[in-house]
């Protein structure tokens, strides 16, 4: 009973500390996203430093326009990093690359998610979320098909009106049918889910610019991962910002996002998902940088991120 009890003590000290070895990640794209993806690392997730002198550490090359924007960077089930991200303002299909250490990567791979939609303009802004339960990722985007929901044909930007869709995958290389996630009667865009206690959590744009603008971040909860989601509730953010990714910082839900018209980062946080701090002015993120995702690795992992990438 004794040495069960010290195995015990033992396991979680060696929890608490791994916990404590965690850096914050943050994956983000400079001007159009031609260069490629960029990476900064923060230990308090309010001060973040560039890696590779803020130069880009992968290189796009799929797709028409050879773009690298929106790139989503999570853990897998299979201790690997995958990526998806935009390749181009109006394909439709995705990137998709993942890599055991954040500094060899795959071959980059274009995903035809919205293929069989010959009408669809575009496949934005993708994401993966993980589902332990059924091992399986989620890979989703906003996408606009001209009159597919024409009450809200004119309420976007340049006629775009986007949905939100999915797909799953176990091995990213066979695919469920694409398939909608979220329509409540307005444009959304800018999607990410997170596991709560109890379900599932969607921090999502709603895209809405006439007749009155919202462009601001609000929340959809779910019991599963692929919903269905609740309607969105009250902005938790100001308007004109876009592109929100979230982790937790000392216990509170933390959610970046773009605001993309005063050309800097903004952050608010909570500790219930229902009241709200804005945390913008505590920020320093590198120059540049434009929306991307949040994750966490070990300090030996940034130890070997940093040696190559000086």
């Amino acid at each position: 009973m004794r040495l069960l009890l010290l195995l015990l003590v033992f396991g979680l000290f060696v929890t608490s500390l791994s916990a404590q070895d965690d850096v914050y990640v943050f994956s983000y794209f400079q001007g159009n996203g031609e260069d490629g993806l960029h990476l900064a690392y923060s230990e308090d997730g309010l001060n973040w430093t560039p890696i590779n002198g803020n130069r880009p550490v992968l290189t796009p090359y799929v797709g028409e326009d050879k773009l690298m924007r929106d790139p989503c960077i999570i853990r897998g089930g299979d201790g690997e990093f995958h990526m998806v991200w935009t390749v181009s303002w109006h394909e439709r299909g995705i990137g998709y690359a993942h890599s055991p250490d954040l500094i060899h990567w795959s071959d980059q791979r274009f995903l035809p998610v919205m293929e069989h939609e010959p009408e669809a303009q575009n496949s934005w802004a993708p994401e993966i979320t993980y589902d332990k339960a059924t091992q399986k990722y989620m890979i989703y985007w906003a996408t606009t098909i001209p009159g597919r929901y024409p009450e809200t044909d004119s309420s976007g930007d340049n006629g775009l009106n986007h949905r939100m869709y999915y797909t799953l995958t176990a091995d990213f290389w066979e695919f469920t049918p694409t398939e909608v996630l979220y329509d409540h009667g307005f444009n959304v865009i800018d999607a990410t889910i997170q596991p709560t206690a109890d379900g599932y959590v969607m921090f999502l744009k709603d895209e809405t610019k006439h007749p009155a603008a919202e462009k601001n971040i609000r929340i959809a909860t779910a019991d599963r991962l692929p919903g269905p989601y609740t309607p969105a509730g009250d902005p938790i953010t100001g308007h004109w910002v876009e592109g929100p990714t979230v982790t937790k910082v000392d216990g509170a839900w933390t959610v970046y996002f773009d605001r993309y018209t005063d050309h800097e980062m903004g952050a608010v946080q909570s500790t219930d998902l229902e009241s709200w701090t804005d945390m913008s002015e505590q920020l320093s993120f590198p120059e540049g940088t434009r929306h991307g995702t949040v994750f966490r690795i070990s300090k030996d992992e940034l130890s070997r991120l940093l040696k190559a990438f000086p």
